[in-house]
């Protein structure tokens, strides 16, 4: 079981490039925002607009399994408020591909996950940092497209978007399992995905977001390399941002972790609430 459930673990940290507009939480957003604008904003995870992703990881091969398997994202932020504090809120639903054991591969629902980002003041509109609670429900129509564990812990998100031709951050979180199937691993996963974006004009872009990860469980890991080119558009309110990014391990200990794989889909950012 370990193969199938640390890759469910591991897509379920995924930022991949969020939305576009990263503005301070009290402003509103602009009208018509430059084009040069919403490129180099566009994948900012802790914009403070709605964004509805769809996003896949087709995973050629699995470490110690050497089968292949893929990931479906369905992803939906949400920003909000809790007295004076602003937040942003983000649920992800996945649907898997995974190799069975006697042969053959099984598809169904994976592992939903949520998180909750508390929008802090950086003192700079370009700067984005959110720290928050991260829950993962056992929501998986077959126990091998999930950990059947309920795991909790925490995310952390920077961006930093100072620059219209260069911008970066992290995403860093960290889940352990508090309830669930006794019969299965326990969860103790740590993760640190930094991602780099590059902008070559006109709304296109090179960038890099791999997912390195520790499970502490089992002593695993896996930190692959990538990079992918995107483009971001603009149709009325609705920002989106087509992107594709090859990945490769360059290092890895353990079973279940993409050997390579394609990541790739669409991000829609929605400027009018």
């Amino acid at each position: 079981m370990k193969a199938t459930f640390a890759l469910s673990l591991i897509g379920a940290i995924a930022v991949g490039g969020a939305c576009a507009d990263a503005l301070p939480p009290e402003e509103e957003p602009p009208a018509a925002p430059s084009p040069a604008n919403a490129a180099a904003q566009a994948n900012n995870p802790l914009a403070n607009m709605k964004a509805l992703n769809f996003q896949n990881y087709y995973i050629g091969e699995l470490t110690g399994v050497e089968e292949e398997a893929n990931q479906f994202w369905v992803r939906y932020a949400q920003p909000f408020s809790i007295g004076n504090t602003d937040w942003l809120m983000r649920a992800s639903l996945p649907v898997n591909t995974f190799p069975d054991f006697g042969g053959g591969h099984t598809t169904g629902i994976g592992d939903a996950s949520i998180f909750a980002a508390w929008l802090m003041d950086t003192g700079n509109p370009a700067i984005s940092f959110g720290v928050g609670p991260q829950l993962t429900a056992p929501t998986a129509s077959e126990d091998i497209l999930g950990s059947e564990k309920w795991s909790a812990g925490f995310a952390n998100v920077l961006f930093n978007g100072s620059s219209p031709k260069f911008q970066y951050g992290y995403l860093l979180t960290w889940q352990h399992s508090f309830a669930g199937d006794s019969d299965r691993d326990h969860v103790n996963l740590g993760a640190f995905q930094p991602f780099l974006i590059y902008q070559l004009g006109n709304g296109a872009y090179l960038r890099s977001a791999p997912i390195w990860v520790y499970d502490f469980q089992n002593d695993g890991y896996s930190v692959p390399m990538g990079l992918g080119v995107g483009k971001v558009m603009k149709k009325g309110s609705t920002v989106y941002n087509f992107f594709v990014e090859p990945q490769y391990s360059l290092w890895d200990d353990g079973a279940g972790f993409p050997q390579w794989q394609v990541f790739f889909g669409v991000n829609l950012q929605f400027m009018g609430g």
